[in-house]
This record gives C-alpha cells, structure tokens and sequence, in this order.
C-alpha cells in the first residue's frame, strides 16, 4: 500500500455536516488525503452516531457508542465539538473557515445565515473559500424550507416507480433501493463539484459557491430511464430485475439456486447459446437482435428458465465465464467479502479505533498508479480532537477549559 501523501494533502475541508449525503462527500476528500474536520454538536454530535444497533464493540466485548452507519461516513476526519448557537462557538468556526478552502454544510436553507455562518459571511473573512451547501430540495423554490431524507427523495424522483416486482406479480410494487443511493450518490455530486470549484480558483484565485440538492441529483440519475420517457413518452414502470432495454438480463433458476444473468450484446447472446445447445435461437427473427429480444422477452425468458433448471449454478457460470458471458452468483453481504476479487482489491481493512480494538471498514475503490488510498484514521470518537485543534488555532489551555464549562464545546 502507498504510503506517499494523497492527491489532496495540501486541501483543508471544514465539514458542517452531519447524517449522510455531505458527510459522505467529506469521506470522499479525506480518503483523498484531505484534511477533514468535522464539526459537531456538543454531547450529541452526528445523528448517526447513534443511528444503532449494530453499535461498534469494544475489546471488552461491550457496545460502544458508535453506530455502524456512522462508521460507514467519517473515517479519516477530525472532529470537534462546537455549539453554533453561541457566540463563542461561530468565532471558531469563523477561524477554521479561514484556514479552509472547502466548506461543506447541510442544514436547512437560511439556518446558517443566523449564525453568521453562511456563504457570504465566511467568503468575506475568506474569498478564496469555496462553500457547498447539500439539501433536500436546494436553496430555491417552493420546497427549499422543507426537510428531505434520502427514502422521500427515492420516491418524489421516480426511483421507486421503476424499482420492485410488477404489480399484480407476488411481492409487486415500489421498494426503495437497499442502500440510501440518493445520499450517496449526492455526496458522489458534491465531491465533483467542489474539486471542480478548486481547479477553477487554481485558475482565477477566486472562491465560489456550490447549491446541490437531493432531488435534483435523483432526477439526473433516473439516466436512461428519463431518456426512455422523453423520447417515447411511455412512462417506464416497474419491471422487476429485467433490464428495460438490454435482453436477457435478469435472474434465473437454476437447479440449485439463482443466478443473474446479464448478456449485454448480440455476440453474448450468440456464446450463451452454444453453450445451451440451442444454437437455432441465434437465427430465430425473435431473438436475433436486442430489439426483437426486449419485444420477445416474455417467450425467451420461459425458454432460458427451462434450460437453466437443467443446471447447477456452479457449472452454468464456469462455461458462461469460459466465453465472456456475464453470469454470476447473488452474493450476501457476508459473501461479497469472501468474494476472492474482493480480496485480492483490499476493500476491507481493519483500522484501529480509540475503543481499543480494530474497526472494519470498506476501503475506498480509488487507486492512484495501482496503489489504494491508505486509510489514515478511524472515524473519531465525539469531540475526540477539540483539543488539538483548539491549539492550533492559538486557543490556550485555560481558554479551552473555559469553552468547555461554558458548554461551548
């Protein structure tokens, strides 16, 4: 593993965030070798932190008081326990803004400006400040004031009409992805955009402003299902694990249990064939094109299911593999790190934790010249560096004691 300083080590992010989306996008810039500090609420901090159980064990086997899902966020940062609402607290952050060239903050829109936090306030005492603020429905518009979680979004941007089984089908009806994809994928949104905002002051030396909303991210990524619509103007519906455009992708019984099978053009079709013995499927009019296979999908897929039962799952993708057709295994989590691939790229990492034991945790997918990004820290106790920051800001040990009785921190 490299051991050489990340691509944004000379990058400070002073992180006003807390539960996912932002926070996710802060994750992102540290594993990049950021510097990341992350501000939170005395005695409480990040809700996540409590989002539990499962709740992180410590050496003693006991439940600490770090949740999973807060774990998955905030790896690499720093953090530091500081009230806004007190005087005391905005000078702080005030300072850390100074020494920051990112600022990342989620709370609802306006809330900031009261504290003389918000974007015009710090990018007065810091012009070179690039401030992102993450929302549900973004800073304009009727919805802006409104409150938004990463399942509402789901739903009010399409996804969940275009997720789940077919009505009138056993277990049909919209379902909600099995991860917060919109949260993740708006922190994906907002990393991009504010490393775009540092090449563009690479250039004119000038900060910006960055405005992402949750459920604008959903619309752009509704992808090829948006496009689907607006060049027909048939409305894409739920269609269980079938792709809509691209046949035969779905999942299939085998004798011993399913498989996902995903031939992505007419010279897969044509190998996944042979491999079935039904080589006259490939000159069939129903099937000789993707398109006549989306139109046929229905008499195709009897066809393959009945060939398939014939099978082991263990057979089927060792010949489909053979010759570079898509077909695999519907891993549990528990199986996708024993997935030898997943070994072999590292994702798991064992990292220690002031608790006394090592946390696991999924390691970033970025490597730079073949190497992975180091992990350099655990996600950190509540207020676990106030201190040491404090320091570097030039607080002396008797001012800081003083911030703590007055709960400032």
């Amino acid at each position: 593993m490299s051991t050489q300083p990340g691509p944004l080590s000379h990058v400070k992010v002073l992180d006003l965030s807390r539960i996912l989306a932002a926070p996710w996008a802060g994750q992102i810039l540290a594993d990049l070798g950021a510097e990341v500090i992350k501000v939170e609420r005395p005695g409480a901090g990040d809700d996540t932190r409590s989002w539990g159980p499962p709740f992180l064990k410590d050496a003693e086997g006991k439940p600490t008081k770090e949740a999973g899902y807060y774990l998955a966020v905030n790896r690499g940062k720093r953090s530091i326990t500081v009230s806004l609402d007190k005087p005391e607290g905005q000078q702080i952050v005030k300072e850390l803004a100074k020494r920051a060239d990112i600022v990342l903050e989620n709370y609802k829109a306006g809330t900031l400006e009261r504290y003389g936090l918000d974007e015009a306030s710090l990018r007065q005492i810091n012009p070179r400040l690039i401030y992102c603020s993450v929302t549900g429905f973004g800073q304009t518009g009727p919805r802006r004031d409104q409150p938004a979680y990463d399942f509402l979004i789901q739903a009010m941007g399409g996804l969940m009409s275009v997720t789940g089984e077919k009505d009138g089908k056993p277990g049909g009806g919209p379902q909600k992805v099995g991860v917060p994809i919109v949260d993740l994928m708006t922190g994906m949104y907002t990393a991009v955009s504010v490393l775009a905002a540092l090449a563009r002051r690479n250039e004119t030396g000038v900060g910006g402003y960055i405005d992402i909303a949750m459920l604008d991210v959903q619309v752009a990524t509704l992808a090829n299902q948006a496009m689907n619509y607006l060049v027909s103007d048939k409305v894409p519906r739920r269609n269980g694990n079938a792709h809509p455009n691209i046949q035969p992708q779905d999942v299939y019984a085998c004798g011993d249990g399913d498989v996902i099978l995903v031939v992505g053009n007419d010279g897969q079709f044509a190998r996944l064939c042979k491999v079935l013995g039904k080589t006259e499927w490939v000159a069939d009019e129903r099937f000789t094109t993707n398109a006549q296979r989306v139109r046929n999908i229905g008499e195709l897929s009897e066809m393959l299911r009945a060939e398939f039962a014939q099978w082991t799952r263990e057979k089927l993708i060792t010949e489909l593999d053979v010759v570079g057709v898509p077909c695999g295994p519907i891993n549990s989590v528990a199986e996708v790190f024993e997935e030898p691939q997943v070994k072999e790229r590292q994702m798991l990492r064992h990292v220690p934790h002031p608790s006394g034991v090592d946390v696991p945790l999924v390691a970033s997918p970025m490597r730079f010249e073949g190497d992975p990004l180091p992990i350099r820290s655990a996600p950190p106790l509540l207020g676990e560096h106030s201190e040491a920051i404090l320091s570097e800001l030039g607080y002396a040990p008797a001012d800081i004691e003083a911030l703590r009785a007055s709960e400032v921190i």
